[in-house]
């Protein structure tokens, strides 16, 4: 018998949870993408995710998320 636990299932995050947003974290948009946020953090810097910087933020408009998605906004 074995005592292991498995955490409860997070739900996913997808781009429709994202309408009526103008922007989302860069954190978020990882999720949708399904990459680790290490590596969107990487996209953003080489320009693949589009990214606003806002003082100390980095923000992902949600339209050209969509657009990068082929998703119709």
């Amino acid at each position: 018998m074995s005592n292991t636990t498995t955490a409860p299932e997070r739900p996913t995050l997808t781009i429709e949870d994202l309408d009526g947003r103008a922007t989302c974290s860069v954190k978020e948009a990882a999720e949708i993408l399904g990459i680790h946020s290490w590596s969107a953090d990487e996209a953003v810097k080489r320009g693949e995710i589009p990214a606003l910087h806002i003082g100390k933020r980095i923000l992902v408009p949600v339209p050209r998320l969509r657009a990068l998605l082929g998703v119709d906004a």
